[in-house]
């Protein structure tokens, strides 16, 4: 088996969101799509590694925000499989209520980050159950239910290796600062600890981050990034608690966010790179929300 790391260069900047390219015995599949805007790029990295994207016949989406899955229409118009959590099949099929959604938050933004997400045939959308199996040439994908930044997440396990779309957070340029990938509108830290905690028994020797890129330190890296994701439950519930706005919220919760990556070692610029690839204000908003309703 091989794995090819295909970066996006999503908005232009390297390191942001990734898509793995997966080769077993002639066989071809892909691991997340990005979003529709950076589809030409994608394809040309895909060329660049010396595969016709034709050849491409499964597709593998962890979850269905536009980061991940917002070009897999594409690739179910030209012929290929899209494998994805139950709770997102119905969204690649007819994905208006997920634009509809991100346009309200991105407004004139929209077309310039997100791009086109086309709809997917409803006879090239198979939804998998935990543990359902997919054979990829000599080795087999593996759908695990893993909720907590979404309840339609699936990681994707071959052998001893996990691609782990936003369950096991983001971490840019191989730096000691993990962020917790915790968007509105489903993110729930029970969940997410209980997902973090199936895949650090796992034992695997590598985890593919869609943010960004191969983890090999994984044992280290899952158990900090379950410190982590307690850690701004426990932050933002104390605000809410205390009455805080959500600007409040937001506030506060950039403001220790920044002061982590720094004492991490993280610089301004690498800062500002991760803002854009998981930004903290909508971080603090999807902790918020889960407050608002458990709290």
């Amino acid at each position: 088996m091989r794995i090819h790391t295909l970066d996006l260069r999503f908005i232009g900047i390297p390191g942001l969101i990734a898509s793995f390219l997966v080769e077993s015995a002639g066989e071809y599949a892909l691991i997340e799509t990005g979003p529709g805007s950076s589809l030409e790029t994608l394809r040309a990295a895909i060329r660049d590694v010396g595969v016709d994207e034709a050849a491409i016949k499964k597709v593998f989406v962890t979850h269905i925000h536009l980061d991940h899955a917002g070009a897999a229409g594409w690739f179910a118009q030209q012929g290929a499989v899209i494998y994805c959590h139950p709770n997102a099949a119905r969204h690649l099929v007819d994905p208006s209520k997920l634009i509809e959604s991100a346009r309200m938050v991105y407004g004139a933004k929209m077309d310039t980050l997100w791009g086109d997400m086309l709809p997917a045939p409803a006879d090239k959308v198979v939804a998998l159950q935990d543990n359902e199996r997919v054979p990829l040439g000599q080795v087999e994908v593996i759908a695990w239910d893993t909720p907590g930044h979404a309840r339609h997440h699936h990681a994707f396990v071959i052998g001893d290796v996990c691609f782990a779309g936003d369950v096991a957070g983001m971490r840019l340029e191989h730096s000691r600062y993990l962020s917790v990938t915790s968007a509105p509108p489903q993110f729930d830290p029970v969940a997410y600890v209980q997902s973090i905690d199936r895949l650090a028994a796992a034992g695997f020797t590598t985890l593919y981050l869609t943010h960004f890129g191969a983890v090999s330190d994984v044992a280290w890296h899952l158990k900090a990034y379950r410190q982590r994701v307690q850690e701004v439950y426990e932050r933002v519930a104390a605000d809410f608690k205390a009455g805080l706005s959500a600007e409040e919220i937001r506030r506060h919760y950039t403001a220790a966010e920044h002061a982590a990556a720094k004492e991490a070692g993280v610089d301004g610029v690498l800062w500002c790179k991760g803002e854009d690839a998981n930004v903290t204000s909508m971080c603090a908003d999807g902790v918020r929300m889960y407050c608002e309703k458990c709290c």
